[in-house]
């Protein structure tokens, strides 16, 4: 099939729910979204548990709307950056099911969509930084400032080494699991929850800002790498 590149609101049915899959980091999260004051929504919070729990979590949420996987208008993945294994699910469990379904698909800036989160609650023109840990030393980082009820950049998504990261992050609210760099993992607990976006608000952004970049090519959809995944061999 050959795919369109942009799909433009209108070829969506908004009737339907949108699915929305978030695996980018430790939460698993599914939503199935009509707007922001109907959706439905399944969360799990621990490691490793994206083969696992993922599909269960979609069809429970599927189970409690009381509709078929062939009833929605789209599918939303967060993209990443993030966990290579995780975003390789998510992706791979939205494809499954938008093709089945014959509905278009968007692939979700996972920093922008926590940034987006974050802009509920955040003052007017205060700026913070995401960052999650990559490695043990490096960090994925991004600088944002409220602006209009929304965020802008303030500095783009990049990868740091550690000590570059505690250098630019200095003084700044910090959202993700690196603040444990700075503040120690007993203080970063409460900070470090707030690492990736959960699933309707995924759903939320998709909504928002990309309703004019579903594409029903699902061959060229990816998750967002910043680093290459190197496959290390045992000694």
């Amino acid at each position: 099939m050959k795919g369109k590149e942009n799909l433009s609101s209108k070829n969506m049915n908004e009737t339907k729910p949108l699915l929305s899959i978030e695996t980018s980091g430790e939460l698993c999260s599914a939503a199935l979204y009509y707007s922001s004051k109907k959706y439905f929504s399944a969360n799990v919070n621990l490691k490793h548990a994206h083969s696992e729990k993922l599909f269960e979590i979609i069809d429970f949420i599927f189970e409690t709307a009381d509709i078929d996987k062939k009833s929605i208008s789209g599918v939303a993945v967060s993209g990443g950056p993030g966990s290579f294994t995780g975003l390789r699910i998510g992706m791979a469990a939205g494809k499954g099911i938008a093709y089945g379904a014959g509905v278009p698909m968007l692939v979700v800036p996972t920093f922008e969509a926590l940034a987006y989160q974050l802009s509920f609650y955040l003052s007017e023109g205060s700026q913070f930084v995401i960052a999650n840990r990559v490695n043990k030393d490096e960090v994925y980082y991004a600088k944002f400032q409220i602006s209009a009820n929304s965020y802008i950049f303030a500095d783009e998504l990049t990868i740091l080494s550690n000590d570059d990261f505690i250098s630019k992050a200095a003084g700044v609210k910090i959202f993700g699991n690196a603040n444990e760099l700075l503040n120690g993992k007993e203080k970063s607990n409460r900070l470090a929850i707030l690492n990736a976006p959960s699933a309707e608000i995924v759903a939320m952004w998709a909504t928002e800002f990309g309703k004019d970049k579903f594409t029903d090519d699902y061959n060229y959809i990816e998750p967002i790498y910043l680093k290459e995944f190197l496959i290390k061999e045992r000694k």
